[in-house]
């Protein structure tokens, strides 16, 4: 019985040894050793925002053009709230880089009558560029269209700024970028409504889908200014989401939606567009965004 039980042991202990050998896994006594030798994994660090960028590209579509905000139906990019020099408006660049540092070290690269789709192809533009700071100010072309049907779908305008997100990252992967919520068309439309003179410009085709009719208060004017707000609230989660995958990028919480634009913040030409006023208070916005700790 000694020598069968001698045997046996012999060939278990052959097959454990074969086990270890074709496991590749170490073996022997369990005392705790083997687990405390091997290190254990780190997360990486999450990159530390800079409140003090040296360098700032803008994408979007007329509002970052200060479009009639100077002059009738003409861009005025020096007042933009984002790249602009007047001092007036003491643009997001201006305060972050003084005169001299806006000059050399700031470019406006959005077009007036952009809509997201577009957003891609400037966002590749701004990474040639080597930013350390980019700001997105996009949307409201693809909610003011001439009818409600127009209105850009929520899946593509993901799509589309995922994909600008994307084309940033290939050229810029340590860029930070501020994410600009779109602004409350609703709330412009309550502002500017008992105004003649705005309602005459907006017959002219001023953002159909919201502005049309603005005299109008029926349920179905209504219904259909309600379908627009809509879609700029699901695009601003857009936003929201998006950017939040990305751990350099800062969306504005929804301040420039929440925004209680008045009539001195509008253009006089159009009473839609942001004003001189109406752009300075974008770039005091901005720069508790993206100063903020």
């Amino acid at each position: 019985m000694r020598a069968g039980r001698r045997f046996h042991r012999t060939v278990a202990g052959g097959v454990a040894a074969l086990l270890c050998a074709a496991t590749l896994s170490g073996c022997g006594p369990d005392d705790g050793t083997a687990a405390a030798a091997r290190p254990s994994p780190k997360p990486s660090p999450t990159p530390v925002w800079d409140r003090s960028p040296a360098s700032i590209a803008a994408v979007g579509d007329s509002i970052t053009r200060g479009f009639d905000a100077c002059q009738i139906l003409a861009d005025c990019p020096e007042v933009s709230w984002s790249t602009g020099t007047d001092a007036s408006v003491d643009s997001l660049a201006l305060r972050l880089l003084g005169p001299t540092g806006t000059a050399a070290r700031s470019w406006n690269l959005a077009r007036s009558g952009a809509r997201m789709a577009e957003l891609p192809e400037q966002m590749a533009r701004a990474a040639a560029e080597r930013p350390e700071l980019v700001t997105v100010m996009a949307g409201a072309n693809d909610a003011c269209r001439e009818r409600p049907e127009q209105m850009t779908p929520v899946a593509d305008f993901r799509a589309s700024f995922a994909a600008a997100l994307a084309r940033l990252r290939a050229g810029a992967p340590k860029a930070q970028v501020y994410v600009s919520s779109v602004p409350d068309l609703k709330r412009l439309w309550s502002t500017g409504r008992t105004n003649p003179m705005s309602r005459q410009i907006w017959k002219l085709g001023i953002c159909g889908s919201m502005l049309s009719g603005a005299e109008d208060t029926g349920a179905a004017a209504e219904a259909r200014r309600n379908r627009v707000r809509e879609r700029v609230v699901a695009y601003n989660e857009v936003l929201r989401e998006v950017c939040a995958t990305d751990a350099r990028c800062r969306y504005d919480g929804g301040a420039v939606f929440g925004y209680p634009f008045g009539d001195e913040q509008l253009s006089p030409w159009d009473f839609f567009h942001p004003s001189k006023d109406g752009q300075a208070r974008l770039a005091e916005l901005a720069y508790r965004q993206v100063t903020r700790a």
